[in-house]
Formats: C-alpha cells, structure tokens, sequence
C-alpha cells in the first residue's frame, strides 16, 4: 500500500486522482491547501506527494522548499499548467523529483507515481552505507549535508542531486546528457545551460578555496568528480 498525499484545491481534481489512485494501491490523503499539506506533511509518513502548483496561501513551490529545509525527502510529484522548460526545471529546482503538465491521462500519472515510489525504494536499499566520501568531501544521505574538511556546505536541493550523482559515479566521465536524465529527469534540450549554470554554481562550493580541484571538466565529453 501507497501512502499518498494530495495537496490539490481543485476538489474535483482530487477527487479525479483519489479515486484513480486508490483503484491501483494508493492510500490517499487530502490536504486542500498549501498551508495545510505542509502541516501533513511533517506529520505523516507517506511515500509520496503529488502537488499542485498553484495553491492558495502557499504555492507549490514555497511548500516543497520548505518541506526540503526540514528535510523532508519524500518523492514529489507537481502538476502543473505550465509545460515550458524553464516551469518544468523551476518545479525541479525546488526539490521536486517529476512533473505532469494538465490535462493528464490517469495510466501516465500511474507511470510516473510508480517510477517514483521505485526509485525511491531502491535509492533506500542502494544507500545503507549513507556516507558518500571522496577526499575531504562528505556526504551524508540521512542528514542530507554536505562537508569539507569539516566545514558544513549548504546546498540547494537540485545541486544536492548533482553532487550525488558526481559522487555516486566518482572517477567515471558522466555526460551533459546523462546529468540531464538522470538528476533533472529531463530528455536533452538543445540550448539548455542549466547543467553548465549549476556545475559552475556547484564548484564555487566544493572547490572554491581548496588546494585540490574535485570537479573537472573533460573537453567534449563532460565531467567527472575525482580527488586529484
């Protein structure tokens, strides 16, 4: 069974989505504003949320910001009107994992809502060893912070996403269209900078100040993370 909350104002939305949602496994609860699904939130324990983005009192994005500052990592899903890629990133930037554009067809929801619980469940499994380290970096996957040398790096959550991918994949090149995929969940966009603007962002971080570079670029191919 699924817990899932629905933070929706739209009633006949949610009730669209409960009624889908509960024919294939999913234990639904409501919440019919911003303000109240982060009360729920902190105070349930759920495998996922699915959010609208535009919410009274506090919008979808203020919501899952704020849930990810008390670390709060269950998987998010945002619906939204808005299909342009820079929404999409906003939506993902945030501390959203996926994202469905209205109208949508219940067998997609189902898709991604699975994908999403999956992914989940086995991002759990892979991390029972929750410390990522290379050099003087850390990462812990429970606290979710991120050090070096022993001192505390604050991270926005979709550069926490690329750090662990990085760092997952240490001493391997990992490409554009790769960081793409895999930590933006987006196919490749022509003309899109938003690997390069964080990986620039990410360094002036991790590096900035250090002897040791960790973060390298490799002409024509991508990056890779290594110590050295």
């Amino acid at each position: 069974m699924v817990r899932t909350l629905i933070v929706e104002d739209d009633a006949q939305t949610a009730l669209y989505l409960t009624q889908g949602l509960s024919r294939n496994g999913h234990t639904i609860y409501w919440a019919p504003t911003g303000g109240d699904g982060f009360v729920q939130a902190r105070s349930g324990d759920y495998d996922l949320i699915i959010a609208d983005r535009m919410l009274p009192g506090m919008d979808g994005l203020t919501l899952i910001r704020r849930l990810r500052d008390v670390n709060i990592q269950t998987p998010v899903l945002f619906l939204t009107n808005m299909g342009e890629l820079d929404a999409r990133v906003e939506g993902l930037e945030a501390g959203g994992d996926d994202y469905i554009t209205k109208p949508f067809a219940m067998p997609e929801l189902l898709a991604r809502t699975n994908a999403l619980v999956r992914r989940a469940a086995l991002n759990g499994a892979n991390n029972s060893h929750t410390i990522l380290r290379i050099s003087s970096l850390e990462m812990n996957l429970l606290t979710r912070t991120v050090t070096r040398e022993g001192t505390k790096i604050d991270l926005q959550a979709q550069e926490f996403k690329l750090l662990q991918y990085l760092m997952e994949h240490h001493g391997r090149v990992v490409t554009r269209t790769m960081l793409l995929e895999n930590v933006w969940g987006l196919e490749f966009v022509p003309g899109t900078t938003v690997v390069e603007s964080h990986v620039s962002r990410l360094r002036s971080k991790i590096d900035k100040g250090y002897d040791m570079t960790l973060i390298h670029t490799v002409r024509g191919a991508g990056y890779v993370l290594r110590a050295g």
